[in-house]
Protein backbone atom coordinates (compact mmCIF):
# COMPACT_ATOMS: atom_id res chain seq x y z
CA UNK A 1 0.00 0.00 0.00
CA UNK A 2 2.81 2.62 0.35
CA UNK A 3 4.52 1.72 -2.07
CA UNK A 4 1.27 2.35 -4.31
CA UNK A 5 1.15 5.91 -2.64
CA UNK A 6 4.62 6.43 -3.06
CA UNK A 7 4.18 5.83 -7.19
CA UNK A 8 0.55 7.15 -7.22
CA UNK A 9 1.96 10.87 -5.43
CA UNK A 10 5.35 10.49 -8.25
CA UNK A 11 2.98 9.95 -11.12
CA UNK A 12 1.00 12.86 -9.84
CA UNK A 13 3.54 15.25 -9.60
CA UNK A 14 4.86 14.36 -13.41
CA UNK A 15 1.89 15.11 -14.96
CA UNK A 16 1.21 18.10 -12.98
CA UNK A 17 4.88 19.35 -13.72
CA UNK A 18 4.65 18.49 -17.29
CA UNK A 19 1.43 19.44 -17.82
CA UNK A 20 2.92 22.98 -16.75
CA UNK A 21 6.01 22.97 -18.60
CA UNK A 22 3.75 22.32 -21.59
CA UNK A 23 1.28 25.01 -21.32
CA UNK A 24 4.14 27.37 -20.35
CA UNK A 25 5.99 26.69 -23.59
CA UNK A 26 2.33 27.47 -25.52
CA UNK A 27 1.51 30.49 -23.41
CA UNK A 28 2.43 32.77 -27.12
CA UNK A 29 0.40 30.63 -29.35
CA UNK A 30 -3.20 31.77 -30.21
CA UNK A 31 -5.85 30.68 -27.96
CA UNK A 32 -7.69 28.27 -30.69
CA UNK A 33 -4.22 26.66 -31.43
CA UNK A 34 -3.69 26.34 -27.44
CA UNK A 35 -6.77 24.44 -27.27
CA UNK A 36 -5.99 21.85 -29.78
CA UNK A 37 -2.66 20.92 -28.91
CA UNK A 38 -3.48 20.73 -25.30
CA UNK A 39 -6.55 18.07 -26.26
CA UNK A 40 -3.71 16.04 -28.51
CA UNK A 41 -1.14 16.25 -25.29
CA UNK A 42 -4.20 15.25 -23.16
CA UNK A 43 -4.72 12.32 -25.04
CA UNK A 44 -1.56 11.28 -26.14
CA UNK A 45 -0.88 10.78 -22.16
CA UNK A 46 -4.05 8.83 -21.44
CA UNK A 47 -2.80 6.53 -24.69
CA UNK A 48 0.40 6.48 -23.36
CA UNK A 49 -0.04 5.53 -19.55
CA UNK A 50 -3.40 3.25 -20.99
CA UNK A 51 -0.43 1.21 -23.11
CA UNK A 52 2.17 0.92 -20.21
CA UNK A 53 -0.33 -0.51 -17.72
CA UNK A 54 -1.83 -3.15 -20.15
CA UNK A 55 1.21 -3.75 -21.52
CA UNK A 56 1.12 -7.64 -20.75
CA UNK A 57 -2.29 -7.96 -21.67
CA UNK A 58 -1.57 -6.85 -25.00
CA UNK A 59 -1.05 -9.84 -27.63
CA UNK A 60 1.91 -7.74 -29.54
CA UNK A 61 2.96 -10.70 -31.46
CA UNK A 62 -0.24 -9.67 -33.81
CA UNK A 63 0.40 -6.03 -33.60
CA UNK A 64 2.16 -4.61 -37.14
CA UNK A 65 5.52 -4.72 -36.62
CA UNK A 66 5.64 -1.00 -37.40
CA UNK A 67 3.17 0.35 -35.31
CA UNK A 68 4.39 -2.01 -32.14
CA UNK A 69 7.90 -0.45 -32.84
CA UNK A 70 6.35 2.97 -32.90
CA UNK A 71 3.85 2.76 -30.01
CA UNK A 72 6.83 1.14 -27.43
CA UNK A 73 9.01 4.07 -28.50
CA UNK A 74 6.70 6.95 -28.36
CA UNK A 75 5.54 5.35 -25.11
CA UNK A 76 8.95 4.85 -23.10
CA UNK A 77 10.06 8.71 -24.68
CA UNK A 78 7.03 9.47 -23.28
CA UNK A 79 7.33 8.22 -20.10
CA UNK A 80 11.27 8.97 -19.58
CA UNK A 81 10.73 12.45 -20.83
CA UNK A 82 8.13 13.19 -18.01
CA UNK A 83 10.57 11.16 -15.61
CA UNK A 84 13.36 14.53 -16.87
CA UNK A 85 10.97 16.97 -16.29
CA UNK A 86 9.63 15.80 -13.00
CA UNK A 87 13.33 15.99 -11.77
CA UNK A 88 14.05 19.22 -13.28
CA UNK A 89 11.34 20.82 -11.82
CA UNK A 90 11.17 18.79 -8.42
CA UNK A 91 15.20 20.27 -8.44
CA UNK A 92 14.09 23.70 -8.86
CA UNK A 93 11.30 23.43 -6.23
CA UNK A 94 13.55 22.57 -3.59
CA UNK A 95 16.36 25.31 -4.78
CA UNK A 96 13.34 27.80 -4.29
CA UNK A 97 12.74 26.31 -0.80
CA UNK A 98 16.20 27.03 0.35
CA UNK A 99 16.24 30.26 -0.98
CA UNK A 100 13.22 30.63 0.90
CA UNK A 101 14.03 29.18 4.18
CA UNK A 102 17.60 31.43 3.64
CA UNK A 103 15.16 35.32 3.41
CA UNK A 104 13.82 33.78 5.99
CA UNK A 105 16.47 33.42 8.30
CA UNK A 106 18.41 36.24 7.20
CA UNK A 107 17.98 39.71 8.65
CA UNK A 108 16.75 41.80 7.32
CA UNK A 109 14.68 39.36 5.47
CA UNK A 110 14.15 39.64 1.80
CA UNK A 111 11.10 37.81 0.55
CA UNK A 112 12.17 35.42 -2.43
CA UNK A 113 8.86 36.63 -4.36
CA UNK A 114 9.31 40.24 -3.82
CA UNK A 115 11.99 40.55 -6.99
CA UNK A 116 11.97 37.84 -10.16
CA UNK A 117 14.94 35.75 -10.15
CA UNK A 118 16.19 36.62 -13.43
CA UNK A 119 18.51 33.79 -15.84
CA UNK A 120 19.85 36.23 -19.01
CA UNK A 121 18.19 39.34 -19.65
CA UNK A 122 15.28 39.05 -20.60
CA UNK A 123 13.51 36.17 -19.00
CA UNK A 124 13.07 34.56 -15.17
CA UNK A 125 14.74 31.89 -13.71
CA UNK A 126 11.80 29.90 -13.36
CA UNK A 127 10.47 30.47 -17.47
CA UNK A 128 14.41 29.12 -17.64
CA UNK A 129 14.10 25.98 -15.61
CA UNK A 130 10.48 25.32 -17.44
CA UNK A 131 12.01 25.48 -20.69
CA UNK A 132 15.37 23.64 -20.32
CA UNK A 133 12.57 21.32 -18.51
CA UNK A 134 10.78 20.58 -21.94
CA UNK A 135 14.15 20.59 -23.81
CA UNK A 136 14.83 17.39 -22.13
CA UNK A 137 11.51 15.94 -22.05
CA UNK A 138 11.31 16.26 -25.80
CA UNK A 139 15.00 14.99 -26.22
CA UNK A 140 14.25 12.03 -24.70
CA UNK A 141 11.05 11.28 -26.84
CA UNK A 142 12.64 11.94 -30.15
CA UNK A 143 15.94 9.94 -28.82
CA UNK A 144 13.46 7.19 -28.41
CA UNK A 145 12.38 7.33 -31.43
CA UNK A 146 14.96 7.96 -33.73
CA UNK A 147 16.66 4.62 -31.91
CA UNK A 148 14.13 2.56 -33.90
CA UNK A 149 16.30 3.19 -37.03
CA UNK A 150 19.93 1.92 -35.03
CA UNK A 151 18.38 -1.70 -34.43
CA UNK A 152 20.05 -3.18 -37.10
CA UNK A 153 22.66 -0.85 -37.43
CA UNK A 154 25.48 -3.63 -36.68
CA UNK A 155 28.72 -1.99 -35.41
CA UNK A 156 32.14 -4.27 -35.26
CA UNK A 157 34.24 -3.51 -32.21
CA UNK A 158 38.14 -5.04 -32.53
CA UNK A 159 40.62 -6.29 -29.91
CA UNK A 160 43.54 -7.77 -29.72
CA UNK A 161 44.63 -9.84 -27.11
CA UNK A 162 48.11 -10.72 -26.44
CA UNK A 163 47.59 -13.88 -23.73
CA UNK A 164 50.73 -16.41 -22.53
CA UNK A 165 48.75 -19.43 -22.24
CA UNK A 166 47.78 -19.53 -26.14
CA UNK A 167 49.54 -22.07 -27.96
CA UNK A 168 51.90 -20.72 -30.69
CA UNK A 169 49.75 -22.80 -33.37
CA UNK A 170 46.39 -20.66 -32.31
CA UNK A 171 48.24 -17.52 -32.68
CA UNK A 172 46.96 -14.84 -34.77
CA UNK A 173 43.46 -16.69 -34.47
CA UNK A 174 40.46 -14.52 -34.95
CA UNK A 175 37.12 -14.97 -33.24
CA UNK A 176 34.15 -13.71 -34.08
CA UNK A 177 31.44 -13.91 -31.14
CA UNK A 178 27.64 -12.57 -30.94
CA UNK A 179 25.03 -12.97 -28.54
CA UNK A 180 21.64 -12.04 -27.18
CA UNK A 181 20.20 -12.31 -31.13
CA UNK A 182 16.75 -12.28 -29.56
CA UNK A 183 15.12 -13.78 -32.70
CA UNK A 184 11.49 -13.06 -31.56
CA UNK A 185 11.87 -8.99 -31.75
CA UNK A 186 12.87 -9.52 -35.62
CA UNK A 187 10.88 -7.32 -38.04
CA UNK A 188 13.23 -7.72 -40.93
CA UNK A 189 14.87 -10.75 -42.72
CA UNK A 190 17.04 -8.50 -44.61
CA UNK A 191 18.72 -6.71 -42.04
CA UNK A 192 19.21 -9.80 -40.05
CA UNK A 193 21.14 -11.20 -43.03
CA UNK A 194 22.88 -7.93 -43.71
CA UNK A 195 24.74 -8.33 -40.28
CA UNK A 196 25.55 -11.93 -40.50
CA UNK A 197 26.89 -11.43 -44.14
CA UNK A 198 29.12 -8.45 -41.97
CA UNK A 199 30.30 -11.75 -40.18
CA UNK A 200 31.50 -13.48 -42.67
CA UNK A 201 33.09 -11.21 -44.22
CA UNK A 202 35.31 -11.17 -41.42
CA UNK A 203 36.87 -14.92 -42.35
CA UNK A 204 36.61 -16.01 -38.87
CA UNK A 205 38.54 -18.85 -37.40
CA UNK A 206 35.71 -19.98 -34.60
CA UNK A 207 32.22 -18.39 -34.04
CA UNK A 208 30.92 -18.16 -30.40
CA UNK A 209 27.35 -17.23 -29.62
CA UNK A 210 26.53 -16.98 -26.08
CA UNK A 211 22.52 -17.17 -25.67
CA UNK A 212 19.35 -15.80 -25.98
CA UNK A 213 18.42 -17.45 -29.14
CA UNK A 214 14.62 -16.24 -28.76
CA UNK A 215 12.69 -14.38 -26.67
CA UNK A 216 10.42 -16.91 -24.89
CA UNK A 217 9.55 -19.86 -27.80
CA UNK A 218 11.49 -21.77 -29.94
CA UNK A 219 9.22 -21.11 -32.92
CA UNK A 220 10.94 -17.70 -33.25
CA UNK A 221 13.99 -18.41 -34.45
CA UNK A 222 12.39 -20.89 -37.56
CA UNK A 223 11.86 -18.17 -39.77
CA UNK A 224 15.78 -17.28 -39.28
CA UNK A 225 17.40 -20.46 -39.59
CA UNK A 226 18.44 -20.11 -43.00
CA UNK A 227 19.69 -17.21 -42.35
CA UNK A 228 22.01 -18.14 -39.18
CA UNK A 229 22.90 -21.31 -40.68
CA UNK A 230 25.02 -19.03 -43.00
CA UNK A 231 27.43 -18.69 -40.12
CA UNK A 232 30.63 -21.05 -40.75
CA UNK A 233 34.24 -21.38 -39.68
CA UNK A 234 37.19 -23.58 -40.14
CA UNK A 235 37.44 -24.29 -36.72
CA UNK A 236 33.59 -24.79 -35.61
CA UNK A 237 30.65 -22.37 -34.45
CA UNK A 238 29.92 -22.92 -30.59
CA UNK A 239 26.92 -21.83 -28.92
CA UNK A 240 25.44 -21.79 -25.27
CA UNK A 241 21.70 -21.07 -23.88
CA UNK A 242 20.91 -17.84 -22.18
CA UNK A 243 18.30 -16.86 -19.34
CA UNK A 244 15.63 -16.18 -22.33
CA UNK A 245 16.15 -19.26 -24.11
CA UNK A 246 14.50 -22.14 -21.55
CA UNK A 247 11.18 -20.18 -21.66
CA UNK A 248 10.48 -19.70 -18.02
CA UNK A 249 9.13 -16.18 -18.97
CA UNK A 250 5.79 -17.75 -20.26
CA UNK A 251 2.89 -19.88 -19.39
CA UNK A 252 2.90 -23.52 -20.58
CA UNK A 253 -0.13 -25.36 -20.85
CA UNK A 254 2.22 -28.45 -19.47
CA UNK A 255 5.18 -29.16 -18.02
CA UNK A 256 5.93 -31.57 -21.28
CA UNK A 257 5.48 -28.49 -23.62
CA UNK A 258 7.97 -26.79 -21.87
CA UNK A 259 10.18 -29.16 -22.43
CA UNK A 260 8.93 -30.06 -25.50
CA UNK A 261 10.11 -26.62 -26.29
CA UNK A 262 13.47 -26.17 -25.35
CA UNK A 263 14.53 -29.42 -26.77
CA UNK A 264 13.64 -27.92 -30.63
CA UNK A 265 15.55 -24.62 -29.23
CA UNK A 266 18.33 -27.19 -28.71
CA UNK A 267 18.13 -29.26 -31.89
CA UNK A 268 17.58 -25.99 -33.76
CA UNK A 269 21.31 -25.11 -32.54
CA UNK A 270 22.44 -28.41 -34.19
CA UNK A 271 20.24 -27.77 -37.94
CA UNK A 272 22.13 -24.75 -37.71
CA UNK A 273 25.49 -26.31 -37.56
CA UNK A 274 26.29 -25.06 -34.68
CA UNK A 275 27.88 -26.87 -31.42
CA UNK A 276 25.66 -26.25 -28.28
CA UNK A 277 27.60 -27.00 -25.39
CA UNK A 278 25.36 -27.96 -22.39
CA UNK A 279 27.74 -27.76 -19.25
CA UNK A 280 30.50 -29.92 -21.21
CA UNK A 281 33.67 -28.91 -23.15
CA UNK A 282 34.88 -29.72 -26.55
CA UNK A 283 39.29 -29.85 -27.74
CA UNK A 284 39.92 -27.69 -30.51
CA UNK A 285 43.64 -29.37 -32.23
CA UNK A 286 46.05 -27.80 -34.99
CA UNK A 287 48.53 -30.00 -35.55
CA UNK A 288 50.21 -31.17 -31.85
CA UNK A 289 48.57 -27.94 -30.19
CA UNK A 290 45.46 -28.10 -28.23
CA UNK A 291 42.67 -25.26 -26.61
CA UNK A 292 39.30 -25.98 -25.18
CA UNK A 293 35.94 -24.53 -25.59
CA UNK A 294 33.70 -24.55 -22.24
CA UNK A 295 29.96 -23.93 -22.23
CA UNK A 296 27.82 -23.72 -19.61
CA UNK A 297 24.56 -22.82 -19.35
CA UNK A 298 22.94 -20.01 -17.90
CA UNK A 299 24.10 -19.01 -14.41
CA UNK A 300 23.35 -15.54 -12.82
CA UNK A 301 24.32 -14.08 -9.47
CA UNK A 302 22.04 -11.04 -10.17
CA UNK A 303 18.29 -10.50 -10.01
CA UNK A 304 17.16 -13.71 -9.54
CA UNK A 305 18.37 -15.43 -13.35
CA UNK A 306 18.23 -19.18 -12.82
CA UNK A 307 21.55 -20.91 -12.37
CA UNK A 308 21.71 -23.68 -14.76
CA UNK A 309 24.90 -23.96 -15.20
CA UNK A 310 27.24 -26.64 -13.66
CA UNK A 311 30.81 -25.68 -13.90
CA UNK A 312 31.96 -29.01 -12.93
CA UNK A 313 30.28 -31.12 -15.23
CA UNK A 314 31.53 -28.35 -17.84
CA UNK A 315 34.85 -29.32 -16.30
CA UNK A 316 34.84 -32.77 -16.20
CA UNK A 317 37.99 -34.66 -17.04
CA UNK A 318 39.22 -31.63 -18.55
CA UNK A 319 42.31 -31.36 -16.05
CA UNK A 320 43.56 -34.55 -17.27
CA UNK A 321 43.83 -33.27 -20.58
CA UNK A 322 46.70 -30.91 -19.70
CA UNK A 323 45.24 -28.05 -21.95
CA UNK A 324 46.82 -24.92 -22.03
CA UNK A 325 44.61 -22.05 -22.85
CA UNK A 326 40.82 -22.55 -22.18
CA UNK A 327 37.96 -20.48 -23.15
CA UNK A 328 34.33 -20.12 -21.31
CA UNK A 329 31.14 -19.56 -22.47
CA UNK A 330 28.87 -18.04 -19.86
CA UNK A 331 25.94 -16.17 -21.09
CA UNK A 332 25.75 -13.92 -17.71
CA UNK A 333 29.10 -11.92 -16.89
CA UNK A 334 28.13 -11.82 -13.46
CA UNK A 335 29.28 -15.61 -13.34
CA UNK A 336 32.77 -14.48 -13.92
CA UNK A 337 33.30 -12.55 -10.36
CA UNK A 338 30.92 -15.05 -8.72
CA UNK A 339 32.46 -18.20 -9.91
CA UNK A 340 34.66 -18.52 -12.59
CA UNK A 341 37.46 -15.59 -11.09
CA UNK A 342 37.41 -17.78 -7.51
CA UNK A 343 37.20 -21.08 -8.93
CA UNK A 344 38.44 -21.23 -12.29
CA UNK A 345 41.49 -19.62 -12.40
CA UNK A 346 42.83 -21.00 -15.53
CA UNK A 347 39.97 -19.97 -17.43
CA UNK A 348 42.17 -17.68 -19.85
CA UNK A 349 39.27 -15.71 -21.37
CA UNK A 350 35.37 -15.86 -20.84
CA UNK A 351 32.93 -14.59 -22.87
CA UNK A 352 29.53 -12.63 -22.05
CA UNK A 353 26.64 -10.74 -23.18
CA UNK A 354 23.07 -10.43 -21.31
CA UNK A 355 22.73 -7.40 -20.86
CA UNK A 356 23.00 -5.33 -24.04
CA UNK A 357 24.64 -2.36 -22.27
CA UNK A 358 20.49 -2.08 -21.85
CA UNK A 359 20.38 -0.54 -25.56
CA UNK A 360 20.82 2.88 -23.88
CA UNK A 361 24.20 4.96 -22.82
CA UNK A 362 26.56 7.29 -23.93
CA UNK A 363 29.91 5.49 -25.53
CA UNK A 364 32.27 8.66 -26.35
CA UNK A 365 35.76 8.83 -25.95
CA UNK A 366 36.71 9.40 -22.17
CA UNK A 367 33.03 8.65 -21.61
CA UNK A 368 31.46 4.93 -21.08
CA UNK A 369 27.76 4.86 -18.80
CA UNK A 370 24.70 2.84 -19.41
CA UNK A 371 21.75 2.79 -16.41
CA UNK A 372 22.83 -1.16 -16.24
CA UNK A 373 26.41 -0.37 -15.37
CA UNK A 374 24.21 -0.03 -11.29
CA UNK A 375 23.41 -3.60 -11.42
CA UNK A 376 26.34 -5.33 -13.49
CA UNK A 377 29.53 -3.41 -12.89
CA UNK A 378 31.12 -5.42 -15.79
CA UNK A 379 28.24 -4.87 -18.96
CA UNK A 380 29.82 -4.23 -21.97
CA UNK A 381 33.39 -4.81 -23.40
CA UNK A 382 36.62 -5.91 -22.24
CA UNK A 383 37.72 -6.78 -18.59
CA UNK A 384 40.59 -7.92 -16.80
CA UNK A 385 41.89 -9.05 -13.54
CA UNK A 386 45.21 -10.80 -13.26
CA UNK A 387 45.64 -12.84 -16.48
CA UNK A 388 42.27 -13.66 -16.78
CA UNK A 389 39.71 -11.48 -19.22
CA UNK A 390 36.06 -11.34 -19.55
CA UNK A 391 34.58 -9.69 -22.90
CA UNK A 392 30.84 -9.12 -22.40
CA UNK A 393 29.20 -8.47 -26.43
CA UNK A 394 26.54 -5.38 -26.33
CA UNK A 395 24.08 -8.19 -28.15
CA UNK A 396 22.96 -8.73 -31.90
CA UNK A 397 19.47 -8.05 -31.68
CA UNK A 398 16.64 -5.92 -29.28
CA UNK A 399 14.57 -6.88 -26.71
CA UNK A 400 11.12 -4.80 -25.42
CA UNK A 401 12.66 -1.64 -26.77
CA UNK A 402 13.20 -2.05 -30.33
CA UNK A 403 15.88 0.11 -30.45
CA UNK A 404 18.96 1.35 -29.74
CA UNK A 405 19.83 4.54 -28.40
CA UNK A 406 23.75 5.03 -27.58
CA UNK A 407 24.34 1.66 -27.87
CA UNK A 408 24.40 -0.01 -31.09
CA UNK A 409 23.88 -3.71 -31.91
CA UNK A 410 27.62 -5.57 -31.46
CA UNK A 411 29.86 -7.59 -33.75
CA UNK A 412 32.83 -8.61 -32.15
CA UNK A 413 35.95 -9.72 -33.32
CA UNK A 414 38.58 -10.77 -31.23
CA UNK A 415 42.37 -11.37 -32.78
CA UNK A 416 44.69 -13.66 -30.77
CA UNK A 417 47.89 -12.29 -31.12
Amino acid sequence: MIRLLIFLGIFLLAEYYSYTVVRSAMRTLPQNAKTVLTVVYVLLTIITWAGFFSFRFIDWANVPHLIRNIYVAFTLGFIVGKALILIVMLGDEVRRFFVWLWSVMSKPAIAATSVPEVAGSSITRSIFIQRVAILLGGAALGGFMYGITNRYNYKIRRIQLSLKNLPEAFRGMKIVQISDIHSGSFDSHHAVLRGVEKIMEEKPDMIFFTGDLVNNKADEIQPYTDIFAKLSAPLGVYSILGNHDYGDYVQWPTKEAKEKNLQWLKDTHGKMGWRLLMNEHIVVEKGSDKIAVVGIENWGAKAGFPKYGKMGDAYAGLQEKNIPFKMLLSHDPSHWDAEVRNKYTDIDITFAGHTHGMQLGVEIPGLKWSPVQYIYKKWAGLYQEGEQYLYVNRGFGFLGYPGRLGILPEITVVELV
